[in-house]
This record gives structure tokens, sequence and C-alpha cells, in this order.
């Protein structure tokens, strides 16, 4: 497996927002599955990307899949009582770092949940208000 994928799978799991730092390209555009819209920026993606290792419970990658830049990794969560399954879908740069990052899930009442969660959760995060504009 790429150090890159494996250490995404290590810090993806914890929520670890200073870890993911070290992996992600300066200009990672992130697609989550809430909304159509790209957050771009590794210090956005990251946080992000770390208050949603503390909405998911039960966490854990079942399939990691790809080779070279590309890869999917399939997970399973939960989100408060409802499960959740997705896959990441990862694209790395010439440096190895992540520059794309997708998330497909199911089913639609989790995403639901998801989307209500992180919302109550950016919304007390003052760095949030100046990633705002990070969303393209």
């Amino acid at each position: 497996m790429h150090p890159t994928i494996e250490k995404f799978t290590e810090v993806a799991s914890k929520g670890d927002e200073a870890g993911m730092l070290t992996i992600l390209a300066d200009q990672v555009e992130f697609r989550p599955p809430t909304y159509f819209a790209t957050w771009t920026g590794k210090e956005p993606v990251a946080a992000v990307l770390g208050h949603v290792g503390q909405v998911f419970e039960d966490f854990k990658y079942r399939r990691v899949m790809g080779e070279g830049k590309d890869w999917a990794l399939e997970f399973q969560c939960k989100i408060g009582e409802l499960d959740a399954v997705g896959v990441d879908l990862l694209t790395l740069d010439d440096e190895g770092k992540i520059i794309n990052f997708e998330v497909v899930m199911r089913p639609y009442k989790s995403i639901g949940a998801l989307k209500d969660a992180m919302m109550a959760r950016v919304q007390t995060d003052a760095r949030f208000l100046e990633f705002r504009n990070a969303l393209s």
C-alpha cells in the first residue's frame, strides 16, 4: 500500500487534523457527500475532516483498493444511531500527497444526519468564517 494511503487510514479514523495536514497537497480539492460543492486548500479540508472524524463512530475501513495515484477506500461507520457505508476516492499528486478527495455514501438518511452534525460543529468553529471563501 502507498505510504500516504496507509497514513490516511490511520489519521482519518481518528479525526487527526494535524496528521491530515501532513498528507494533503496545498491545493487539495475535497467533495463531501452532503452537498455539491468543493472545499479547496489543505487547512480547510483538514479542518472539515477533523470534524468528520469526531462525528463518525465505530469507523473502520473494510477494503482498500488501488495503485499508483488512484485509490478507493471502502468504509463503514455510525452517525448517531444510523449505520452508513461509503467510499473515499483519492488521487495523489506527483509528490504522493492527496490532491483530490471525493466521498460517496449511503443511505440517504445517514447523509442527512452527517450534514446536520457537521453544520452544528462548523457553526461553533470560528475558523470556518474565514474558510467560507474556500468553497468554490
